[in-house]
C-alpha cells in the first residue's frame, strides 16, 4: 500500500545536437566571472556566466567554448567533468543540461528538465553533479534526477520531500551503503544506495533537520555545510560535530583529490581527513577580488573570482598565475561602435523610461586587431582624479580620425578618447556643458546620449532634461548649444536619445515620448512628427533607433515597429505634412506591415545599403535595401546569439563583420557586405573553389561603388549580372536564378562606374 502515494517522473531523454558556427561567427564573451570549476583529462575547466574556458595543464594553452560552438548562452549554475566518460557536463539556472563530448567537440543539449511542464520554472536550477557507478546524480531545486553517462539518458527522478513533494537539494554524496541528500530547507535525508525503489519518498528518512548547502565525503568521514556557514562532521545517523565556522559566506564546498575545499568570499582552505588544515589562501597581494568558486588539484588552488578570472596558487608558493581568456570586461554590452579593425563597447544602462538609477560604475573595452584592451572603472576614474565616470551609454568613433572616440555618459558628460587613452571629460566644470536649470539639477547630472558626426567633422550630441539640449562640438573644440524649446519643452521630456545626421547636414533626433525632431542648421528650422496619420505616422512617439541609408532615407525604429521617412528634404518645407511610411510586404499573398509591433532597438546600414535591425525580443533581421526581402533572420534558436534581446549593432565597413551586443554577450557575424573601395586592386571571390557541399552565396568583394559585375562560363555565356551598391555582391551560383550552374571555371568581369577601371577574376565551381 505504501506505493499508493508515490510521486515520480521518468524522463524520456531528449538529446539535441547543437550546431557549430565557427566558420561564420566569432564570439567575444567575458570570462572574468568564474562561477564553477572542474578538472579532468589534464585540463582545468572554468565556467563563466554563460561560456566555458579550458586551461591545459601541460601546454598552458587556453581555449573557449561558447554559443559559437553550440552552447546555449544562458546563465550557467555548475559544471562537472567525467574522466571515465570524457564528458563535460554543464548545468544551467534554467534546468538545461549540455554535454560537451571531449574527443569530438560536439555539444549535446539535454532538455528534459527544461521542458518538463510538471516542474515549475523557478524550481529547475541545476545545483550539483555527483558521479557514481556511471550515473550522474543531479541535484536540483525540485529533487534528484539520475542521468546515465554512457547511454546519455535519464533514469529515475526522486521527489524526496514529505509526501513526495519537491524540495531544493543542494548536493548529494554516496558513502557506505547510503546515498545522502542535503536540502537548503529540509535538512539531511538518506536512503539505501542499492535500493531499487528510491523513487518512493518513504524510503528516504530525515536524519537531521535544518538548512544545509552542502554534503561531501572525505575518506572515511561525512562533512556537511549548513546555511549559517558552519561545517560539521556527521555520522551515518545524523549526529553532528562542529569542526569549523566561517565569518563570511561559503560559496563553494567540495571534496576531491583527498581534500575538502571550503571557499568563502575572500579565502580558500583545503582540509585533509580529520579536518586538518593543509593549505589556505587568504589574500593575494596587489589583487582585489571576490571568490565565487574554488578547486584543489595537484597541490594547487584554483580560485574562481568574480572580477579577474581564475587564479592558480600552488600550496607551497607565494606566486600566482592568472588564467583568463581574452575578452571584454563584461557580457552585457549596452552600446558599441566599429570602424575598420576596431570595436568599442560600453556597459552603462538606463531603464526603458531612461532612468539611470541605480547608477552603474563600469569600464570600457576596445577590440583592436583581434586583441582586447580593457579600461576598468577604477582605472578610468583614477585618470580623472577620482571623478566617478558612470553610466556610459553611447560610443561614437570619429569617421575622419578613427583614433578618436567619444563616449556619452547619462550622468557625467562627454568622454574623449585618443587612441586607447581617455584624455578629457567634458562636464559642467570645464566646458559649456551645464546642469539643467532646476532644483535637482546636480543630482540629475549632465545626461548625454545620442551622437553623430557630420561631413564637416562636427560632433552633434544630445543632453536630456535641458532646453539647449542639441549641441555641436566643432573639430576645434568650440561648443554651440541650440535651444529646442520652440519645438519641445526639453526640461519635461524624459530623454533626447538617438541622433543621426543626413548627408546634407540636417540633424534628426529621437525622444523618449515626444516623437522625432528634425533640425536644419542652414536656416535654424525645426519640425517634429509623432504617432497618428497626418501627424507623422510613427507607430509610437518614442523613437529608439535612427539610421540614414545610402539614398538619404531615414529609417525609424520604435517600441511598436518600423517606419521610413522617404522625403527627408521636404521635412522642413512650410506647411508640409510629413508622414513616415511602413514597409508593406506580402505574406502568402496578404499585405503585412514589416516588423509590426516589434520593439526595435537599433538600425544599421551596411555597404550594400541593406538594413540590419535589432529587436528586444526577436533577435536580428537583415533586410534588403528597400526592406521588401528578409535576407537573414538570426535568433537565439538558429544562431550563436546568446539572447534575442539585442541592444546594439555595429558594422566594420572594411571586413563586413557585423557585431551584435546582446544582454548576454557580444558576438559577430562574418558578413559579406562591405563599403566600396577606391579602386579594384583588391577584388577577390570567396569561397573559391565552390565545393559540392557548399549551399550559400559566393561573395565578390573589393568593389568600387556602382561597379558592374558580370559572370560568364568559359564559353562566354552570361549567367549573372549586377551593379554593386557597396563593396561587394553575392552570387547564388545559379544562372539568373533558374538553375544551378554546372562544374567549371567561371569568369568574373568587373568594370568601375566610369569605365576607367576593369578587373577579371575566376571562380571554380565543383558540383
Amino acid at each position: 500500500m505504501k506505493h499508493l502515494f508515490t510521486v515520480f517522473i521518468i524522463f524520456i531523454s531528449s538529446l539535441l545536437q547543437a550546431q557549430n558556427f565557427e566558420n561564420l561567427w566569432t564570439g567575444y564573451f567575458s570570462f572574468v566571472s568564474v562561477k564553477s570549476i572542474s578538472q579532468g583529462n589534464d585540463k582545468m575547466f572554468g565556467a563563466s556566466q554563460n561560456a566555458i574556458f579550458t586551461y591545459d595543464l601541460s601546454t598552458k594553452e587556453i581555449a573557449t567554448i561558447s554559443t559559437i560552438n553550440g552552447l546555449a548562452g544562458e546563465p550557467i549554475s555548475t559544471i562537472y567533468y567525467s574522466e571515465s566518460n570524457n564528458l563535460l557536463v554543464i548545468g544551467y539556472e534554467s534546468g538545461l543540461i549540455e554535454i560537451v563530448i571531449d574527443d569530438q567537440e560536439d555539444v549535446l543539449s539535454v532538455v528534459d528538465i527544461l521542458d518538463k511542464p510538471t516542474i515549475p520554472p523557478d524550481k529547475k536550477r541545476i545545483n550539483h553533479f555527483n558521479e557514481k557507478d556511471g550515473n550522474l546524480y543531479v541535484s536540483t531545486q525540485y529533487g534528484i534526477s539520475v542521468f546515465d553517462l554512457e547511454a546519455l539518458e535519464f533514469g529515475d527522478t526522486y521527489f524526496i520531500g514529505d509526501s513526495g513533494t519537491q524540495i531544493n537539494i543542494t548536493q548529494t554524496t554516496i558513502d557506505g551503503p547510503y546515498i545522502f541528500a542535503a536540502s537548503a530547507q529540509e535538512g539531511i535525508r538518506r536512503a539505501m544506495y542499492e535500493d531499487d525503489d528510491l523513487i518512493d519518498f518513504q524510503n528516504w528518512s530525515t536524519i537531521t533537520t535544518g538548512g544545509f548547502n552542502g554534503i561531501q565525503t572525505l575518506e572515511e568521514s561525512l562533512y556537511v555545510l549548513n546555511t549559517a556557514n558552519t561545517v560539521f562532521r556527521m555520522t551515518f545517523d545524523g549526529v553532528l560535530t562542529n569542526v569549523g565556522s566561517f565569518s563570511s559566506d561559503v560559496v563553494d564546498f567540495k571534496s576531491n583529490n583527498g581534500l575538502l575545499t571550503v571557499t568563502t568570499l575572500n579565502e580558500i582552505q583545503a582540509y585533509s581527513e580529520g579536518f586538518e588544515l593543509q593549505a589556505t589562501v587568504t589574500n593575494i597581494p596587489d589583487l582585489t577580488y571576490k571568490l565565487q568558486s574554488g578547486y584543489v588539484f595537484n597541490n594547487a588552488f584554483y580560485l574562481g573570482t568574480k572580477e579577474i578570472g581564475m587564479i592558480e596558487v600552488p600550496f607551497d608558493s607565494s606566486s600566482e598565475e592568472q588564467i583568463l581568456p581574452d575578452g571584454p570586461l563584461l557580457n552585457n554590452s549596452f552600446a558599441i561602435d566599429a570602424s575598420p579593425g576596431q570595436l568599442w563597447t560600453v556597459f552603462g544602462e538606463v531603464s526603458s523610461s531612461y532612468n539611470p538609477f541605480p547608477l552603474n560604475y563600469r569600464g570600457i573595452s576596445n577590440l583592436r586587431d583581434g586583441v582586447w584592451t580593457n579600461i576598468s572603472y577604477d582605472d578610468l576614474s583614477a585618470i580623472f582624479d577620482g571623478k566617478p565616470i558612470n553610466d556610459l551609454v553611447k560610443v561614437t568613433i570619429n569617421p575622419n580620425d578613427p583614433s578618436e572616440t567619444y563616449i556619452s555618459s547619462f550622468h557625467k558628460g562627454l568622454l574623449k578618447i585618443e587612441d586607447q587613452t581617455p584624455v578629457f571629460l567634458f562636464d559642467q566644470s570645464n566646458s559649456a556643458l551645464e546642469y539643467p536649470p532646476f532644483a535637482s539639477n546636480a543630482g540629475m547630472g549632465v545626461r548625454l546620449y545620442g551622437s553623430d558626426f557630420d561631413r564637416q567633422g562636427n560632433l552633434w550630441f544630445l543632453q536630456s532634461r535641458y532646453n539647449k539640449g542639441l549641441i555641436k562640438l566643432s573639430p576645434g573644440g568650440q561648443f554651440q548649444k541650440i535651444d529646442v524649446s520652440g519645438i519641445i519643452d526639453g526640461e519635461d521630456e524624459q530623454a533626447f536619445n538617438q541622433l543621426a545626421v543626413s548627408r546634407t547636414g540636417t540633424v534628426f533626433f529621437g525622444t523618449g515620448e515626444s516623437g522625432l525632431i528634425g533640425y536644419n542648421p542652414n536656416n535654424g528650422r525645426f519640425n517634429r512628427i509623432e504617432d497618428g496619420e497626418g501627424n507623422g505616422n510613427i507607430p509610437r512617439s518614442s523613437v529608439r533607433a535612427l539610421a540614414f541609408d545610402n539614398q538619404n532615407r531615414l529609417w525609424i525604429g520604435t517600441p511598436r515597429g518600423l517606419r521610413v521617412l522617404f522625403n527627408v528634404g521636404g521635412f522642413f518645407e512650410d506647411g508640409a505634412e510629413i508622414d513616415a511610411q511602413p514597409i508593406i510586404i506580402l505574406e502568402d499573398g496578404v499585405p503585412q506591415e514589416l516588423l509590426f509591433e516589434l520593439f526595435i532597438t537599433d538600425i544599421e546600414v551596411d555597404g550594400a545599403n541593406n538594413k540590419w535591425i535589432a529587436t528586444s525580443t526577436s533577435g536580428v533581421f537583415y533586410l534588403s535595401a528597400n526592406g521588401q526581402e528578409t535576407l537573414l533572420r538570426f535568433t537565439k534558436d538558429n544562431s550563436p546569439l546568446p539572447s534575442n534581446n539585442v541592444q546594439d549593432i555595429a558594422i566594420d565597413s572594411f571586413s563586413g563583420n557585423v557585431y551584435f551586443a546582446t544582454v548576454n554577450g557580444l558576438v559577430a557575424f562574418n558578413g559579406t557586405s562591405t563599403a566600396p573601395r577606391d579602386n579594384l586592386d583588391e577584388v577577390y571571390a570567396f569561397p573559391n573553389p565552390v565545393r559540392p557541399d557548399f549551399t550559400g552565396n559566393v561573395t565578390i568583394d573589393g568593389l568600387t561603388a556602382d561597379a558592374n559585375v558580370k559572370i560568364t562560363d568559359i564559353e562566354g555565356n552570361l549567367v549573372f549580372e549586377q551593379t554593386s551598391e557597396g563593396g561587394s555582391v553575392l552570387w547564388d551560383t545559379t544562372a539568373f536564378g533558374k538553375y544551378k550552374v554546372a562544374s567549371g571555371v567561371y569568369l568574373v568581369l568587373i568594370s568601375s562606374d566610369d569605365g576607367l577601371e576593369t578587373k577579371v577574376t575566376k571562380i571554380m565551381v565543383v558540383r
